[in-house]
């Protein structure tokens, strides 16, 4: 007969399992009555009793007990706020001027409400892409779908588009589809992740209202086709005595630039009035930076320099740093009426920028994806503008390189030029002009270009006086053929002309800022 079960306690009272031990030996030896099948309630929570269950009102209990305080907390802090809020006379001062805003935005309220800093999202529209009465009446503008851009061809041509075609493509689609919408978009425009943002809203602040206080500066809300809200500035030079304050640029930045602290400021110390506007997921404005975002925010921005600020295209200057080229050659493209374009650090195309820093064993996945979702085609978009078109290139450049920084040759600016010429002037551009443009590209001093173009003893009054003979007897659209009756050397001293013409050079890295002297105008006949 086994001991009871109190005197094995008394003995080992820390080794409560030979304690249940004894106890299960001493049910199992006695007799047990038969089991009773009939149902009940508290069955269902006998396996929680003995261990075997996933939910208990043990367990719930404490659960609710804790999420009431914390809704009770956070009730209480947003209390708390509302009450500070309201008894704090410049904050009630805020609301009401915020609120006159909405119902009638003057220029006095725009004003009073530009001293203060809050989220962007409560700031009223100040334009809307359906705002100009010819949008309303044509039929050509863009829709809700987005502007127009000029889509790429197919990868492979003279192929059936079947539906197993189809089913086969599926999954590289699928795969593109999710490395653009995630590492892909982040890693071409990083201003658009929040970390970054939140690290540098205090510059973002400082800079804004140097704007505001010192440019005066008017902050602006523009509503795209697609619902995105664009955050733009605008500073008036057009009351100063200087000539150029008569002319707009619009500032395109790059891929981490904001208008409170990019490429803006060159045009304002050159002295002309300038509208900044930053990428949609930037700063205050919404969405996400693909191209197609892309090109409706330029198109909103380009409507309200003409329509609500009263600038004809003429009189505006589409001036670009980095991947901002994409943007201002769209606009050049689609408003060829525009005085001309500056693209600085530009290149001509995003997939050789994109293999650069991708593996090789992805660069199938790498092309089609930025094809398909990222595709940057500058170059192709450049060409279809008729303007004046000023080039800078960086000599130090270490982002649009495809080698070194040292290798000027890797510039994709280069090929941005290569391309631009081929288009407007293919008989010049042949096989001579193509070669010598290339040895003056990689001249990496003033020295250099100085000596290769003296080499071929180039006579720019001639080079002039060919080109406008066939301007007047031709007229101005390109491509020209002029160069087509004409000896090597001749067709080598236009293309070095138009080379020289159409490029500049600037001494730096990607991200040094422009200075005001280097903004000048593009050369034109």
């Amino acid at each position: 007969v086994p001991p009871s079960a109190p005197f094995l306690s008394s003995l080992y009272p820390r080794l409560e399992f030979q304690n249940d031990f004894y106890r299960s030996c001493i049910r199992r030896s006695s007799p047990q009555p038969p089991p009773n099948l009939a149902w009940r309630p508290e069955s269902l929570y006998s396996g929680e009793r003995a261990g075997g269950g996933y939910l208990s009102l043990s367990k719930v209990v404490p659960f609710s007990h804790y999420a009431g305080t914390l809704l009770l907390l956070l009730a209480g802090v947003a209390c708390l706020r509302g009450i500070g809020r309201w008894t704090n006379p410049q904050y009630r001062q805020f609301i009401t001027i915020l609120e006159a805003t909405h119902r009638n935005q003057s220029s006095e309220n725009k004003r009073q409400l530009a001293n203060y800093n809050f989220d962007f999202r409560s700031w009223p529209v100040d334009f809307h892409w359906e705002e100009p009465s010819s949008r309303k009446e044509s039929r050509g503008g863009p829709s809700r779908r987005g502007v127009a851009l000029l889509r790429p061809e197919p990868l492979h041509r003279g192929t059936a588009d079947t539906l197993l075609n189809r089913v086969k493509k599926l999954p590289c689609q699928i795969t593109s589809y999710l490395v653009a919408h995630t590492l892909g978009r982040r890693m071409l425009y990083p201003g658009s992740v929040y970390l970054l943002q939140k690290a540098l809203m205090p510059v973002l602040l400082q800079g804004q209202a140097r704007l505001v206080e010192e440019c005066n500066g008017r902050r602006a809300k523009l509503l795209a086709c697609d619902g995105n809200e664009i955050d733009t500035m605008f500073v008036d030079r057009r009351g100063t005595a200087q000539p150029q304050g008569q002319k707009l640029v619009i500032c395109c930045e790059g891929n981490a630039g904001f208008y409170e602290v990019g490429c803006i400021s060159t045009p304002l110390e050159a002295g002309y009035s300038v509208l900044g506007w930053n990428h949609p997921g930037f700063a205050g404005s919404t969405g996400v930076p693909f191209p197609q975002n892309e090109a409706n925010a330029m198109d909103v921005v380009v409507q309200f320099a003409i329509h609500r600020l009263g600038f004809q295209p003429q009189d505006i200057i589409i001036y670009a740093w980095s991947i901002g080229g994409f943007t201002a050659t769209w606009a050049a493209m689609s408003y060829p009426d525009v005085s001309a374009v500056i693209l600085d650090a530009s290149f001509d195309d995003l997939v050789p920028l994109a293999l650069k820093v991708m593996p090789d064993s992805w660069r199938g996945l790498v092309t089609r994806t930025v094809r398909q979702h990222l595709n940057l085609n500058n170059a192709e978009q450049l060409c279809r503008y008729l303007g004046p078109v000023l080039l800078i290139r960086r000599t130090k450049d270490e982002i649009i390189t495809t080698t070194v920084p040292e290798d000027i040759m890797s510039n994709r600016g280069n090929d941005l030029l290569l391309k631009l010429l081929q288009h407007r002037y293919p008989r010049v551009m042949a096989e001579e002009g193509l070669q010598v443009v290339r040895q003056w590209l990689e001249a990496s001093s003033q020295l250099e270009e100085a000596s290769i173009y003296s080499r071929w003893e180039v006579e720019e009054d001639w080079c002039l006086s060919v080109l406008r003979s066939y301007q007047a007897e031709h007229g101005p659209d390109f491509p020209w053929s002029v160069g087509e009756d004409m000896s090597a050397d001749g067709r080598r001293q236009l293309a070095l002309f138009l080379a020289r013409k159409h490029l500049h050079n600037f001494e730096a890295t990607h991200c040094t800022p422009l200075p005001a002297q280097n903004f000048q105008m593009p050369w034109h006949l």
